[in-house]
């Protein structure tokens, strides 16, 4: 097979699609993924996709919301493109299949999350990210100028001696050979870090890959300290990372403590529909306070059958663990959900690397900045993406064909058995240790000892890289590690606690729009 192409695409969320169909209007792209297609962040996105199209809303509203939640460290210039191109991104979904809720025949069914002042969330029910992947993957399928290719995993970037990126080595997992994949561009597309922490809503293959590549390439990320917390997910032994949308609590749901007791209004002036950063801070003050481990999102108080049309998802996998919705609260718990930072880009998803791309929850764009807004997300996705392809139409033509040819992956040795154990055990401890010193509450004093501990675990698990057969268990563990490292490094450099960054050693700022934010930068 030739490994050869115009543009790699390395991930198939809702990002790297977008890219790959863009980009395939004027190139070949081979798009690589490392388990199936359909096992996705983008897949699990419950609430929806924010753009302004409603009467009585406008763009100033949008990126004002946005401002306000990202406190102060956002880019405003980018927060302005990103909404006043909405519209247009959202019209591709619809030309290309997607079928958004709707409230009548003239008008878009409209959800409201916290903190957006207005009604600006396209949603099909709570299943609103699956239902756009599935049209968006099926038309990439369907592509003759994209190839997809499944179980081949990503493991390190390509460049050459004038610091170009020329591709990336992959494992192809059913035959454990690492190839070159070489192209004239290289888009990460890879996704968050959630698997970083042991409680999170993202799926088993978050583990930070294409920002850990692309730092350990040489290229700049940024505010990795600002990891997300979603104050709901469902509390219960068979299933830890199911997530509660936040558009339940639009539609009416109350937080309430163990002892039934509604407790938001007492943190903050929206109540239930507080930013994130907020609402989790309170959730796991109300737990501390309480000794308890989670606490009681209800919405049992409306009708059962608007519930069940509303949020047909939730109500049928909770009644599975025996919890009707519709006649008792939810337990839910904080956990990792959306990372704030990754991988410097500017306006057209260029990284500082030549000829090296990042998208999605990978890229650190200047949306975000010290919070997402809800459902910001997969509206990013689909900006970026085009604003990719568009850079790459003009790009690639310059872009010449030459002999390079990049060194071959050096031969290993098959791992021991009782060495996979360790590593294992290496993969939980990581886990835990970031969950309980780098988690939604933090102290310098926790920060230093998971510092202490991650570089010694780092050096152990760069042995195993070193001189055992490379398999995907060891590259996420090295990827997670490195994350969490960069994580914990970033977190003891911001000495202000800002968003959703919160240090007991730094209290919050009175105006955290003050003129002196700054961003979290780190170069190897």
């Amino acid at each position: 097979m030739n490994k050869n192409t115009d543009v790699i695409v390395i991930g198939s969320g809702l990002a790297g699609l977008v890219a790959a169909l863009k980009i395939s209007e004027f190139a070949k792209v081979t798009l690589l993924n490392k388990t199936k297609l359909n096992i996705t962040n983008s897949a699990l996105a419950q609430g929806g996709i924010a753009a302004v199209m409603a009467e009585g809303d406008d763009f100033e509203k949008h990126i004002n919301d946005t401002l306000q939640a990202g406190a102060g460290l956002c880019d405003e210039k980018i927060v302005r493109h990103v909404v006043e191109q909405a519209p247009e991104r959202i019209q591709d979904l619809i030309n290309w299949g997607v079928t958004f809720d709707l409230f009548d025949s003239d008008h878009y069914s409209l959800n409201k999350e916290g903190g957006h002042s207005k009604r600006r969330i396209l949603h099909v029910a709570d299943h609103t990210g699956s239902a756009i992947h599935q049209v968006v993957l099926a038309k990439a399928l369907k592509n003759k100028n994209i190839r997809i290719l499944e179980n081949v995993m990503a493991v390190e970037l390509i460049k050459d001696s004038k610091n170009q990126c020329r591709g990336t080595y992959a494992l192809d997992k059913k035959t454990g050979q690492v190839d070159a994949y070489l192209a004239k561009a290289t888009i990460i597309a890879t996704g968050g870090a959630g698997k970083v922490y042991l409680y999170t809503s993202n799926w088993d293959g978050a583990t930070g890959d294409g920002i850990a590549m692309a730092y350990r390439a040489g290229a700049n990320v940024s505010n990795l300290e600002f990891m997300q917390f979603h104050p709901t997910c469902l509390y219960h032994h068979q299933d830890r990372n199911f997530l509660i949308t936040e558009a339940m609590r639009g539609e009416g749901a109350i937080l309430k403590n163990s002892k039934g007791e509604a407790f938001m209004d007492r943190y903050h002036k929206l109540s239930n529909l507080a930013p994130r950063d907020i609402v989790a801070r309170s959730i796991d003050s109300e737990m501390k306070r309480l000794s308890r481990d989670f606490v009681h999102l209800d919405i049992s108080h409306k009708p059962a059958e608007d519930i069940k049309k509303r949020f047909p998802s939730i109500y049928e996998r909770c009644l599975n663990y025996g919890i009707d919705i519709t006649k008792e609260p939810i337990p839910v718990v904080p956990a990792a959900h959306y990372l704030c930072g990754g991988i410097v880009t500017d306006v057209h998803a260029r990284t500082d690397i030549e000829n090296l791309y990042a998208v999605g929850e990978s890229a650190c764009t200047g949306l975000h900045g010290a919070n997402r807004l809800a459902s910001n997300s997969l509206l990013e996705c689909t900006v970026f993406s085009n604003n990719c392809a568009e850079d790459l139409k003009a790009k690639l033509p310059s872009i010449g064909q030459d002999d390079f040819q990049p060194e071959k992956w050096p031969e290993q040795v098959p791992i021991e058995a009782d060495e996979l154990v360790v590593a294992s055990h290496m993969w939980d401890e990581i886990r835990r240790l970031v969950w309980n010193y780098v988690g939604i509450v933090r102290s310098n004093k926790r920060l230093e000892r998971a510092k202490h501990r991650l570089d010694n675990i780092e050096k152990e698990i760069q042995q195993f890289y070193d001189t055992a057969n490379i398999q995907p268990d060891i590259i996420e563990l090295k990827n997670i590690s490195l994350v969490a490292n960069l994580t914990v490094k970033s977190a003891l450099a911001r000495h202000e606690s800002r968003g959703i960054h919160y240090n007991i050693n730094f209290p919050f700022k009175e105006d955290l729009f003050d003129g002196q934010a700054q961003n979290t930068v780190l170069h190897r």
